[in-house]
């Protein structure tokens, strides 16, 4: 059946800000959409060879293809493209990573580096789950922002595997590390890319002495030259570092008591839960939403809207009762919070997710003494 071919004859208009950088492959500017006020990334495909444009004109479109695959909080996102074949020439309009490379952050803030570490973990494994091998894992492709969100941006080198003979063709770059013992074979999969992250933070660890980097043996694995003896995967690097000793992630009565009189505010609360809502998953911003929640009832018993609490776990549609939630309950709760680790709030995080998907999915029959939100 064919396609009728619709046109849009307005364009979005975009202001220069200023020049990024310039890669092999193309240059990267600066811009602001002038109708939604926000800056973007725009990176314009531009080979500094020019003998290699139509070569490397090919990598340009797998990275729109492949970006356009994933959403996930950790992988830079894409917004447009625009895409000229004849002239092997084109642009793509991307998020903008304000921030920094992994690098500069962790030697700022080294205490951070375990919640930086578990969000590269995180995607990579969406990565992997899409089948999506990155091929190009250095610092300068691994940014965090100024919030703390780590974005994984550049896919120009990336791949997406069809099948198992895909595995055996590499790539040639100059590669910041030794290279693994499979690259003999000219080999890359995804223990090759468990590889590479697992050297990035290898070195980031001995670098700046970092004492209270957790995941030190789990990186040892990583680090393998021989990938008979590596983590074969993201996703099993994810499951070890869960398999923690019970006494680093325990909780006492007290604080389990704080959490569940929270919990239970907040599902006897909300009624219904529409099946497109989406949960909070970053635990630094459940966290700052929840304070400033919490600095705007903190004098009163009962907060007589909860709609900001609730919000510090979910967005989208969904049916709550809008008073008397115990505002008692949530200044415990916030103090239980403030004193956990990172890996500590995760785990609440998770728990209050289990706790919100035993609430039905159903819209209300009566929404007399619901509100819609």
């Amino acid at each position: 059946m064919s396609q009728s071919i619709i046109k849009f004859l307005r364009q979005t208009d975009y202001g220069f800000i200023r020049e990024l950088g310039q890669g092999a492959c193309g240059q990267t500017v600066l811009l602001e959409d002038v109708f939604l006020d926000k800056q973007f990334v725009c990176k314009k495909y531009s080979p500094q060879l020019s003998e290699l444009r139509s070569e490397l004109f090919q990598g340009f479109t797998r990275e729109i293809k492949l970006l356009f695959d994933v959403y996930h909080l950790n992988i830079v996102r894409i917004f447009n493209y625009f895409v000229f074949p004849d002239k092997f020439a084109g642009f793509i309009i991307m998020e903008y990573v304000d921030g920094e490379n992994i690098d500069d952050y962790v030697a700022r803030q080294p205490q951070k580096i375990n919640d930086v570490f578990q969000q590269v973990i995180d995607g990579f494994c969406h990565l992997e789950s899409k089948g999506i091998l990155h091929r190009d894992i250095r610092p300068s492709n691994i940014l965090v922002r100024k919030d703390g969100i780590v974005k994984i941006i550049d896919l120009g080198f990336g791949k997406q595997i069809a099948q198992k003979g895909d595995f055996e063709k590499s790539i040639t770059l100059n590669w910041w590390c030794d290279p693994p013992k499979e690259f003999g074979s000219a080999k890359y999969d995804f223990s090759t890319e468990v590889y590479f992250v697992g050297k990035l933070f290898e070195r980031l660890g001995s670098s700046r002495m970092l004492n209270n980097f957790e995941n030190k043996s789990v990186i040892g694995k990583m680090c393998q030259d021989d990938p008979a003896f590596r983590i074969a995967s993201s996703s099993s690097v994810r499951q070890q570092m869960g398999t923690k000793k019970f006494s680093e992630t325990a909780f006492s009565e007290r604080e389990i008591e704080a959490y569940r009189g929270f919990s239970a505010a907040v599902s006897n609360h909300i009624t219904k839960i529409d099946g497109s809502a989406v949960y909070q998953k970053d635990p630094d911003m459940f966290h700052r939403a929840l304070e400033d929640a919490y600095q705007k009832v903190m004098l009163e018993e009962y907060a007589p809207d909860c709609a900001p609490i609730l919000r510090s776990l979910l967005s989208g549609t969904y049916y709550y009762k809008r008073d008397y939630f115990p505002v008692e309950a949530l200044g415990e709760f916030l103090i239980f919070l403030r004193s956990c680790t990172d890996d500590k709030r995760r785990i609440i995080l998770a728990n209050l997710h289990t706790k919100l998907d035993g609430i039905p999915r159903k819209k209300p029959i009566d929404p007399d003494d619901e509100i819609p939100f």
